[in-house]
């Protein structure tokens, strides 16, 4: 298969698989970008030939205000006017993701204003669309479920971070995750070594959430395409350490949704640093001989293995785009 170009249509395996993957997180570790450099790179993705794979913008929610002030004239509604008219949108509102936290020194209510007065004043196109229609916060214990969910609003689709993922039992947290539409959200890596999951813990967080039917997303070390030794920062000199695939996480996933695969072979397939066994074709999506129909990618992807966090979208992006041009 010919490496995929601005003119070179992606299979269709490969457009389910990545469909709105990558949440954009540009203002978090490693890359931690100030607000202007982010939004402006959020708006020149929008524009680019690699669109499709991109979901929403991650931003705390105390800097709504900031994200209005950088971002606005880039925003769809204002291009006429923007000052980078060639960058600013026309189309849909700008999709945000906002991360919350519910401390004693950040209430939950006080971000939820914060995202409302967003909300409101950017359902104005002459203010720029955009809207925040998800939240991002973690859990501490496995009671905060349920008062989370009697507090954010209905229309504000939720993913709650879950503790201890790789070095504690998670059940219970998921368990109180079923049947409410929320999602359970992993954390996969960081900027040390130490905070980098291996393949095990994802795997069995995956078959959980499968099995109690909770949707889920993940959250950091998940740059690059294949599995490897990748550098953890944008340093000179940086750590080196181990990081996931995000082909083989989001296969996996898509695999252990439609029970295609058990535990044993997931872990198989994540450890796959070479990528030419995975089968992404117009009209099924797989490793080796575990495979599914592309509808049933489509279907698991929107309902089950939702997205993934990342401050960088030109890395997975360009590997993807290598690893099917070996394929």
């Amino acid at each position: 298969m010919a490496q995929p170009t601005t003119s070179t249509p992606l299979p269709e395996a490969a457009k389910a698989l990545t469909a709105g993957l990558i949440d954009y997180a540009g203002l978090f570790p490693p890359a931690k970008l100030d607000m202007g450099p982010a939004i402006e790179n959020f708006a020149r993705y929008l524009r680019g030939h690699q669109a499709p794979m991109l979901g929403r913008f991650v931003c705390p929610a105390a800097r709504l205000d900031e994200l209005t002030k950088a971002g606005q004239m880039l925003m769809p509604g204002t291009f006429a006017t923007s000052g980078y008219p060639e960058m600013a949108g026309d189309g849909e509102p700008w999709r945000i993701s906002a991360i919350v936290p519910h401390t004693d020194q950040t209430p939950l209510d006080d971000s939820l204003e914060q995202i409302r007065a967003f909300n409101h004043r950017h359902e104005d196109a002459s203010q720029g669309l955009a809207v925040v229609d998800a939240i991002e916060t973690p859990l501490k214990e496995v009671a905060d479920v349920d008062g989370l969910l009697d507090t954010v609003p209905e229309q504000l689709a939720i993913a709650m971070e879950v503790p201890g993922v790789g070095g504690g039992d998670t059940r219970g947290y998921i368990a109180a995750l079923a049947g409410t539409g929320a999602a359970a959200k992993i954390r996969c890596g960081g900027v040390t070594k130490e905070a980098m999951l291996p393949a095990e813990p994802i795997a069995k967080f995956i078959a959980a959430c499968r099995t109690a039917g909770v949707p889920f997303k993940c959250t950091a070390g998940l740059h690059h395409a294949l599995p490897g030794q990748y550098r953890l920062t944008y340093e000179d000199n940086p750590p080196m350490g181990p990081m996931q695939g995000f082909v083989n996480v989001f296969v996996a996933a898509i695999l252990i949704g439609a029970r295609a695969i058990d535990e044993a072979t997931a872990l198989e397939l994540m450890a796959d640093a070479d990528g030419s066994s995975f089968v992404l074709t117009d009209e099924k999506i797989g490793w080796k001989d575990h495979t599914v129909p592309v509808a049933t990618a489509v279907e698991q992807r929107s309902r089950f293995a939702l997205s993934y966090g990342s401050c960088s979208f030109e890395e997975p992006t360009e590997e993807l785009a290598a690893l099917l041009g070996k394929a």
